[in-house]
């Protein structure tokens, strides 16, 4: 792997669409500050000297010069932190496919990878179809402070039916088990908004044009795709 393509890797992996199932993968060019080593070679003497090893000379970090990575919040992630495959989901409650994915399809790959220790899972917010969308993803942070955002994330995904306006809401809390009165009074901080608007922006600078969209270990993957595309493409990022 190049170091452009680890750096890539690692900022989108730590900071942790609606598009055609079909769509190809790839990674967008990425800036990265990686000077060019340096080497002491002895100088002649005109007798004949036995040749020496490089000089090695430290390495700096490369630099991340792309979109600025919003904060981790681990209560958004699913599996350990050892696992040697990230995925970095973009998503929206209101998003048919992202559904799709969540019933049909995620809980094959926890069972399979995430269960297993091969995959971690960390989710981003992309409401990209309106005010629903973001109320909706607001909720879920609400739900994260309770520590039960994926059991919130579960219950919307399970019925999509009817819109996901205030009463949808409260009922999809009360079955994922949230503390109601917790739940009202955190989605009316103005910081769970600005968490959501953070991964908006940098879904949007990534350049996602829909959901649901993936990096797996920073590489583009789009759509709801089928199981096996996704295994094809987890195995290939294990044995990298």
């Amino acid at each position: 792997m190049t170091a452009a393509a680890t750096v890539a890797m690692v900022a989108l992996t730590v900071a942790a669409l609606d598009r055609p199932p079909d769509s190809g993968a790839g990674v967008g060019p990425v800036a990265v500050t990686e000077p060019a080593p340096t080497i002491t070679e002895p100088a002649g003497t005109g007798t004949t000297q036995t040749a020496q090893p490089p000089e090695e000379t430290a390495q700096p970090t490369p630099t991340w010069e792309g979109p600025t990575v919003p904060p981790i919040d681990l209560t958004l992630a699913r599996g350990v932190a050892s696992a040697p495959v990230t995925i970095v989901e973009f998503g929206d409650f209101k998003c048919v496919n992202c559904g799709r994915f969540a019933r049909e399809i995620e809980p094959e790959l926890r069972r399979r990878y995430i269960d297993t220790g091969v995959v971690r899972l960390f989710w981003r917010d992309f409401p990209a179809q309106g005010r629903q969308s973001m109320r909706a993803a607001i909720a879920g942070r609400a739900a994260a402070r309770q520590g039960k955002f994926w059991a919130f994330h579960d219950a919307v995904y399970a019925d999509q039916s009817g819109g996901l306006g205030e009463e949808k809401l409260r009922s999809v809390a009360a079955r994922a088990g949230l503390d109601m009165a917790a739940f009202d009074a955190d989605r009316r901080d103005p910081a769970l908004r600005e968490a959501v608007e953070q991964d908006f922006a940098f879904g949007a600078q990534l350049g996602m044009p829909g959901t649901p969209a993936f990096l797996i270990n920073g590489t583009f993957f789009f759509g709801a795709q089928p199981l096996p595309a996704f295994v094809k493409q987890i195995e290939k990022a294990r044995h990298e």
